[in-house]
């Protein structure tokens, strides 16, 4: 007889990307019965397809487990994030293999707990941690505006690293970006191109709004090896709701706050040829004093419409150079007739006011003029001359949707008056 021990070879699937814990060793239950057992460890019952040699795990493949020969199965897999979120995966119907078919996130680290049984449905369980790659490609987002208080109008815009066209793609964007009002309200975004969300209310924003914007993109598939990047959160608050009205057809400005008259004020807008825009735009700031000059809008130096002037308690509504401003050189006019080259002028002692009383965001809305439409995007912010049913369909994540359009960028960042 040979007194040689006998040494058992037991075969150990190496995983040097993962840190793995061992699970009880199995024993009979009280009863005897292979239920009622504290689950085995099942190392030896499943392998994953991790990469060797320290290496990260490509967050582009999908995460398999494979139950090892017939005498076992897989029963159940767990596998989420640091941040809570569950990794999405089938199991085959024989239990022996379980594939991830939602997107692992990049420069993350997953737990995945799995259970087996063996062929006596004994049960078995596995725990393990892995890391996948940082992505080599990142989406960030910018939010704006700048966080800090302000009126009823203003839209929250999301400006993206890099361009998104696919809708697919887009619509992982879209879903990853949060705007949390109190008090609530219906709202959505509205790609206004390739990179850039504009986000409003269906109507304003209620007044003493508080306003949180979150972007949850980071590590998420966005499209083919692009995966989303940090983004730092927004706060903002809403004043009150401060609404001027400038009628050209009866040279006059209504302001109201919070739906009451507060002052009507006697200006002059546009005149022919010089229509001031139609419509609601939002306060884009405010500027103590600019210098305008007839030649920055195109019109020729020396020419019967040109000027150069100083121009004070300048409140700016679009890039283009549309203001309400005083112009105390026009005071004859205002109230009686139209003689500007498109901004809505007044005393100065009326500008002044109206300079101290509004704050970006607030609405200043244009009717009764001869004036073009102002433009939805690209000259301020027209958010809401668009109306709430075409807005929506900018949405990549609305059924049946066509993009909006969108109008050219003017590209003219000099003021008239």
């Amino acid at each position: 007889m040979n007194d040689t021990p006998r040494i058992r070879t037991v075969p150990i699937c190496t995983l040097l990307a993962l840190t793995v814990t061992a699970g009880a060793t199995a024993c009979a239950g009280s009863q005897g019965h292979p239920l009622s057992a504290r689950p085995y460890d099942a190392e030896r019952q499943i392998s994953f397809n991790a990469p060797e040699d320290g290496k990260k795990a490509d967050p582009d493949k999908a995460l398999e487990i494979t139950a090892k020969g017939t005498d076992g199965r897989i029963t159940d897999v767990t596998a989420v994030d640091a941040t809570g979120h569950h990794l999405a995966g089938e199991l085959t119907a024989d239990g022996q293999r379980w594939r991830s078919t939602g997107s692992l996130t990049a420069g993350g680290r997953y737990t995945v707990k799995v259970a087996t049984e063996d062929e006596d449905g004994a049960p078995g369980t596995r725990t393990f941690t892995f890391e996948t790659a940082p992505a080599k490609r990142a989406l960030t987002v910018k939010f704006g505006p700048e966080a800090g208080k302000y009126g009823v109008g203003q839209p929250i815009t999301a400006d993206l690293s890099l361009p998104v066209k696919d809708r697919a793609a887009r619509a992982v964007v879209e879903r990853a970006l949060k705007v949390r009002s109190t008090p609530s309200v219906e709202g959505g975004w509205h790609w206004v191109d390739d990179k850039k969300l504009h986000f409003r209310p269906k109507e304003y924003w209620p007044a003493g709004a508080a306003i949180t914007v979150t972007g949850n993109l980071a590590g998420v598939k966005v499209g083919d090896k692009l995966y989303g990047g940090e983004s730092k959160p927004l706060k903002l608050t809403i004043g009150d709701r401060i609404e001027a009205i400038a009628d050209a057809g009866s040279y006059s400005m209504t302001v109201r706050r919070n739906g009451k008259v507060i002052k009507t004020i006697p200006v002059t807008t546009g005149k022919p040829g010089f229509s001031t825009r139609n419509g609601i735009k939002v306060i884009l700031g405010k500027e103590y004093f600019v210098r305008m000059r007839g030649t920055s809008v195109g019109i020729a130096a020396g020419s019967a419409e040109s000027y150069d002037l100083p121009v004070y308690y300048a409140t700016r509504v679009t890039w283009s150079g549309e203001y309400v401003h005083a112009a105390p050189w026009s005071v004859g006019s205002q109230g009686v007739a139209n003689v500007s080259h498109g901004c809505v002028g007044m005393s100065t002692g009326n500008a002044a006011w109206f300079f101290e009383t509004v704050r970006p965001g607030d609405i200043v809305k244009t009717v009764n003029s001869y004036g073009d439409t102002m433009d939805t995007f690209g000259n301020g912010f027209g958010d809401w001359n668009m109306p709430w049913d075409k807005w929506r369909k900018g949405s990549a994540l609305v059924t049946d949707t066509k993009s909006a359009a969108h109008e050219p960028n003017p590209n003219r960042l000099r003021p008239s008056i």
